[in-house]
């Protein structure tokens, strides 16, 4: 599934043996729970570009926080940050 929402989303190819899961996110919303995987992706094929109207920029990783994001992605800058 993975391999496929990179596709649709960001219009880039890659393969199970290039992804890895890094961490995860937990987060409780109002009304349902949220456990979000975050994998990293060490090779595709394609430039990552939005598909689906989101933004999209490169960013280093110091300047995560300048970013707009739901709350759920928050814990997952220091992560980024340190594997970075």
């Amino acid at each position: 599934a993975l391999i496929r929402e990179l596709h649709e989303e960001l219009g880039i190819d890659t393969e199970a043996s290039c992804l890895a899961p890094l961490t995860f996110a937990s987060h409780a919303y109002e009304d349902f729970h949220l456990l979000m995987p975050l994998f990293v992706c060490r090779k595709w094929e394609g430039v990552p570009h939005a598909r689906e109207g989101q933004a999209l920029a490169w960013a280093k990783p110091q300047a995560l926080r300048d970013y707009p994001m739901p709350p759920a992605d928050l814990p997952l800058i220091p992560i980024l940050r340190d594997w970075l």
